[in-house]
């Protein structure tokens, strides 16, 4: 089983659409696909619909040491998207992981418990530097983190994550390798000159860095990934074809190179993934 947090400093860069939108691709391609929600702002949960949901989440999981996965997997209406919902209402994780003494390791230590049934686990992340961040990076074998087009954005990112990067890097003598850090440039206007120096400043920053480097996918600022949210479907089965006049890809076409890009060793299988027919027709009707 691979490991990918999707991570950020940062709030609002779209972390979450982002986290949705690669669970639903791999799905479809085949992969068996766990979600799991880390952000104390639960919005991952509440992206697809769940028809059949456990009882508990990420807090039994957590703080419980809940060993019976069918106790904390919730499974979405697409075939191989399950979820493990983010269900710590009172906040009380970051205390609870800060002050026991496996707390940054808690989650990389539960992994087994998974393995055998998921081929991908996906971590969605909360906004703000946190125990539960550090805990999600130190359990996984990549990371991701979206960075919007703009100046503020670039320095946090820097400021933040790549400097939580930096300290973690301790744990090397435990150890523990902490994972490579991929930026994907989100949310861009192919128009913006802006965006394309901000694009190629990182690239030029981070060229020589061990660990870090700038995806060669893009990922145009599309009403799609909005629409797809409401819906509650990946945003490849609600944007198949690029609209007649636009220069940026379709969102399926965008998704595709992102999962080939980021986990190579199933690009064969997502070469075949399409949306459906009855999915873009339960949107008109």
């Amino acid at each position: 089983m691979k490991v990918v947090a999707v991570v950020s400093t940062k709030g609002g860069v779209g972390k979450t659409t982002i986290a949705a939108s690669l669970g639903g691709f791999a799905a479809d391609a085949g992969l068996r696909v766990l979600l799991v929600d880390l952000d104390v702002q639960p919005t991952l949960s509440s992206y697809f619909e769940l028809p059949q949901r456990a009882a508990g989440g990420i807090y039994e999981l957590l703080a419980g040491n809940e060993s019976r996965p069918e106790r904390v997997i919730s499974h979405t209406p697409i075939a191989n998207l399950d979820l493990v919902l983010s269900n710590d209402s009172e906040r009380q994780l970051n205390t609870l992981l800060m002050n026991a003494p496996d707390g940054r390791l808690r989650l990389r230590h539960l992994l087994a418990l998974f393995r055998n049934d998921y081929d991908l686990m996906l971590i969605d992340t909360q906004g703000a530097r946190s125990v539960l961040l550090e805990m999600a990076l130190l359990a996984s074998d990549l990371a991701l983190s979206p960075v919007t087009p703009e100046i503020l954005a670039a320095r946090e990112l820097h400021r933040g994550t790549v400097q939580l990067m930096r300290d973690i890097a301790p744990f090397r003598y435990w150890g523990i390798e902490p994972p490579p850090l991929r930026l994907l440039m989100n949310r861009v206007h192919t128009v913006s000159a802006n965006a394309r120096q901000i694009q190629q400043a990182l690239r030029d920053v981070y060229r020589e860095q061990a660990g870090i480097s700038v995806l060669n996918t893009v990922l145009p600022a599309l009403e799609a990934y909005s629409r797809a949210a409401t819906v509650g479907l990946p945003v490849h089965r609600v944007e198949r074809r690029r609209p007649h006049g636009r220069s940026a890809p379709a969102a399926l076409d965008s998704m595709r190179m992102l999962c080939a890009e980021l986990l190579p060793e199933w690009s064969r299988s997502f070469a075949q993934v399409s949306g459906t027919a009855r999915d873009i027709a339960n949107l008109h009707g």
